[in-house]
């Protein structure tokens, strides 16, 4: 066995990729990552042991939020990186450990040495996911682990816009450091489940509060999706900071910018309508990259995951990384100590370049966050007392490559008229460009955002639970259809759960990484199910 992940929804047969990922970093990128984890536990060890506190080590604090960010599925694939920020990461480790006495009982994490990058690979090799030989003990904390990834690829961006959490930054750290205790049992781990869909919860809030405060509540917006004569550069990913400082970058400079995938929500926020080199939205999710990037001609920015490796040398001398995002043979662009990027390599290329290829045309429409779908509370209340409205659909969450997914795009197509769909991350790609219509001018499918902005609508859920008098959000016409691909649907997940959110549908299928009795416990305690055909799945949501 050359390595082993099963952290995304595509590994390989449902149980674990072991010669090579699915998505497509070797094993040497593989156990390097299982490394970086391992070193970022015993960093967290010294961490607790010591009793330093998150607000006196923002540096370290911020290395450790992009190291797990680095190892979510589809971020990072550059193993020189990778090795570079485990050497930091042991590097502070290595310093806090000096302010503990010499008799200290550490646990290996917490000192075995960086070495040679063979050494390393050797230590990677007993230091991984199988490091723990309990089946059900090795399911629950790499799903905690998984949790912690996908809080903190949202902690990092909330911290790039400025907004910082020591309580959600400690309780990482604290349960980093627990994932080492064997003394835990599955019910502890249990527990520690539900507090990090807690903080989950909490990570989305803060990200929510940092993203309105600095480019205003989302507004219903039509987003172009036909291309113009400029030349123009792609934004993929995540990051709006990003976003923002590029958009400045290339005003007056006659080059447009697109977003692409998870970049789309941007064009919702009132603070990006300013900008007139802001062109629309090309392509659709992530995995459909390898074909309309040959056609955008233009460069491509990562600022975050959904990378797929690109076939065509001619498209990887166009792409370029940032953030915790890395590929190899790619160049890298790192913020001065102010946090300013300098873009002005990608602009000079773009102008260099021929414009896109246009491969649709029209508009797509969102911008239906948890504030403008307030506003209209009172309309859909109605809506729903009138009966125009039975019931609502989450169908948020990622999109994959998997045949099975085409499944998402049959169920909205044959849903009743009288449902709407709520949306957040990729996901919606599989039927946002639909004509499926409105109900009394709401539209059918309501696209809160990015998959972060699942926290919208669990705060929507709240507030008509609230509007409806119930005391229980379960008793609410929603169902949840929810899609997932890697770690940030995971602490999603995790954070419904922790709202009491029951009878989730989860596929195309349900997480390699579950043992049966851990996949027991979600079914029986939180009914936690897979998806089956469309007309049985619709028929048994629309019965309850």
């Amino acid at each position: 066995m050359n390595m082993f992940c099963y952290q995304c929804q595509e590994t390989a047969k449902g149980t674990g990729c072991t010669i090579r990922g699915v998505c497509g970093k070797n094993a040497e990128v593989a156990n390097l990552q299982d490394l970086l984890i391992y070193a970022l536990k015993g960093l967290s060890k010294i961490i607790v042991k010591v009793g330093t506190d998150a607000s006196d080590i923002k540096d370290i604090s911020g290395e450790v939020l992009r190291s797990l960010f680095m190892t979510i599925t589809n971020a990072n694939f550059d193993d020189v990186a990778i090795e570079k920020q485990i050497r930091k990461i042991i590097g502070f480790r290595d310093k806090l450990v000096k302010e503990l006495p010499s008799s200290a009982d550490l646990h290996d994490a917490a000192i075995f040495k960086a070495g040679t990058r063979e050494e390393m690979l050797d230590k990677a090799s007993s230091s991984g996911v199988l490091l723990t030989a309990d089946e059900d003990i090795r399911s629950l904390r790499e799903l905690i682990t998984y949790g912690i990834k996908g809080m903190a690829a949202y902690v990092e961006h909330a911290l790039n816009i400025g907004r910082n959490s020591s309580e959600i930054i400690e309780f990482i750290f604290d349960t980093l450091a627990a994932l080492l205790d064997d003394s835990l049992t599955a019910d502890d781990l249990v527990a520690l489940t539900m507090r990090t869909g807690e903080y989950g919860v909490k990570a989305m809030a803060l990200l929510d509060e940092a993203n309105t405060g600095r480019y205003g509540n989302p507004e219903i917006t039509e987003v172009d999706i036909g291309v113009r004569k400029n030349p123009a550069i792609l934004i993929s990913g995540h990051d709006l900071t990003d976003l923002e400082q590029l958009l400045e970058q290339t005003k007056g400079t006659g080059v447009d910018v697109y977003t692409h995938g998870e970049m789309l929500p941007a064009h919702y926020y009132p603070a990006f309508k300013k900008y007139t080199n802001l062109a629309g939205n090309y392509g659709n999710a992530w995995w459909k990259q390898i074909t309309e990037f040959e056609s955008f001609h233009g460069p491509v920015l990562f600022t975050t995951n959904c990378i797929v490796p690109p076939k065509s040398e001619e498209v990887r001398k166009r792409i370029f990384t940032t953030g915790s995002a890395g590929f190899p043979g790619c160049v890298h662009i790192e913020p001065d100590n102010s946090g300013k990027k300098d873009f002005s390599v990608i602009i000079r290329l773009a102008r260099e370049l021929a414009p896109p290829d246009g491969i649709e045309t029209g508009t797509i429409t969102g911008g239906f966050a948890h504030n403008q779908v307030l506003a209209l509370a009172d309309k859909v209340v109605e809506a729903v007392k009138t009966g125009a409205i039975r019931k609502f659909f989450v169908m948020a969450g990622c999109d994959g490559r998997m045949k099975s997914r085409e499944y998402y795009t049959e169920f909205a197509e044959r849903l009743p008229q009288d449902t709407i769909i709520l949306t957040a991350g990729c996901a919606k790609y599989r039927y946002n460009k639909l004509k499926l219509g409105d109900i009394g001018g709401i539209p059918r499918v309501l696209d809160a955002g990015q998959c972060n902005d699942s926290y919208s609508l669990a705060v929507i859920a709240t507030k008509l639970k609230e509007v409806f008098g119930l005391d229980d959000i379960n008793k609410l016409p929603i169902a949840y259809n929810i899609a997932w691909y890697e770690q940030k649907a995971v602490i999603v997940l995790l954070a419904l759960l922790y709202l009491g959110v029951k009878n989730i549908h989860l596929g195309p299928t349900l997480p390699g990484f579950l043992s049966p009795n851990v996949g027991k416990i979600l079914i029986e305690k939180f009914g936690i199910a897979g998806i089956g055909t469309v007309e049985e799945d619709i028929e048994l949501f629309l019965s309850k």
